[in-house]
């Protein structure tokens, strides 16, 4: 990365994009896996819920903790323990035998992992001013899509190869390269040896006023009702997110008939998508932006369409019992899933100094409302079927949009706190 070319920030956004993709990778080790394991250790699908509530649990738990330590550590020495915790316990997997050593190493993984995105839209915003700040937290998000669908080719010939443990064991390894480049390359633009002058004044050219820097307490976020805005895109959507990464991979093989070699030839496709969309949904306002309109009416057009899109795609799966429709379906669900882009709307309306705090309390509330949807969703699935999810996907997203039409009102204006 050369200082003066004026593009250390993308290199950032690099090790963002891959940080995000070790995380996913990470945690669908296991979706992929699901069915093996639970024919070879005999469990269920409400054990199997168990598993992944004990993943939001400890992850729901530290999301709003992490939030605060991410803003009292700063992003450099927080990603460097979370990464680095999550990489171990995610190989602690490859050595559980039973539902509640799965548990125990699943508890770990959710505790660690929590801090990626509260670190990840904090040094977005440290590096990229406003009107590329979507786009920074879309390759964020890409990143996590990424890892979603390298994870069923790489695991399944993993598997294939080796057995299920050592998917687990070589997954969790590969984090720790990221661990090394995080240390070497990551300093706030302010304290980076090798950023040149006209790319700092670039980051800094819409600094916040000192007045909005001052220490903000969790009492009057919550009392505010943007803060709600921001939260009501987490307890909708972060259900969805979890359906989608933790059940989709068990409903290609269990009711499209997909073996696992299959699953590594074709499940990917959908997480592509997803990984497409995060990056369009910054693109796509980034450009409308550059013709003249605001960002608020750029992202509210683009989350409007992601919200139409959605329930069209899950109207196709409950009505269609070809595997290609369904694989089409799922990817129309992801693309516009990406598309949305819930979290990056604390960065676009809130200060610096609390987005590390409002990204862990969104977590927070997101993963309490995760966990009540994973066990409604073990039970839909075991004793029902998967419709009544998909039905409640679609819903959510244009839920979500109205939830925040009428919260936070415009996006793109920073409040003075």
């Amino acid at each position: 990365m050369d200082k003066s070319n004026g593009n250390l920030r993308w290199g950032i956004g690099a090790l963002l994009f891959f940080v995000s993709a070790l995380n996913y990778l990470d945690r669908q080790v296991l979706s992929v896996l699901a069915p093996s394991i639970q024919k070879e250790l005999r469990l269920s699908d409400i054990d199997y819920s168990y598993i992944t509530s004990s993943f939001l649990l400890s992850y729901t738990i530290m999301y709003a903790i992490s939030g605060r330590l991410v803003d009292k550590w700063g992003t450099r020495k927080s990603l460097l323990w979370f990464a680095g915790s999550w990489s171990v316990a995610n190989v602690l997997h490859g050595f559980a035998k039973t539902v509640a050593q799965f548990c125990g190493a699943r508890f770990l993984l959710g505790a660690a992992e929590s801090g990626n995105f509260p670190a990840g839209v904090k040094a977005a915003a440290e590096w990229f001013p406003l009107k590329e700040r979507a786009l920074a937290i879309g390759l964020l998000n890409a990143g996590s899509s990424a890892g979603a669908a390298v994870a069923a080719p790489l695991v399944s010939f993993i598997t294939i190869a080796w057995g299920w443990q050592s998917a687990f064991v070589v997954t969790g390894l590969i984090g720790f390269i990221w661990v090394y480049c995080w240390w070497k390359y990551y300093y706030t633009p302010q304290t980076h040896p090798r950023i040149s002058t006209q790319e700092l004044a670039y980051i800094e050219s819409d600094a916040e006023p000192e007045a909005t820097k001052k220490k903000i307490s969790i009492g009057q976020l919550l009392r505010m009702r943007q803060s709600w805005g921001c939260f009501v895109a987490r307890i909708f959507i972060d259900p969805c997110t979890y359906f989608l990464i933790f059940w989709i991979p068990k409903y290609l093989q269990e009711e499209q008939g997909m073996t696992l070699n299959l699953v590594g030839y074709f499940a990917w496709i959908p997480y592509l998508a997803l990984a497409i969309g995060t990056i369009a949904g910054g693109i796509i306002p980034r450009r409308l932006i550059n013709n003249g309109w605001s960002l608020n009416r750029s992202r509210k057009t683009v989350m409007l369409t992601a919200s139409l899109l959605i329930p069209l795609c899950c109207v196709l799966l409950f009505t269609s019992h070809s595997l290609t429709i369904a694989i089409l379906a799922i990817t129309g669900v992801m693309f516009g899933h990406g598309l949305w882009g819930n979290i990056t709307i604390p960065a676009e309306v809130f200060p610096k100094s609390v987005q590390g705090t409002l990204t862990g309390l969104g977590g927070t509330l997101g993963g309490c409302a995760s966990i009540l949807t994973q066990f409604a969703i073990g039970w839909t699935v075991q004793n029902v079927s998967y419709t009544p999810v998909f039905i409640a996907v679609g819903l959510m997203y244009l839920l979500t949009f109205f939830g925040v039409q009428l919260l936070i009102g415009k996006l793109g204006q920073i409040i003075k706190l």
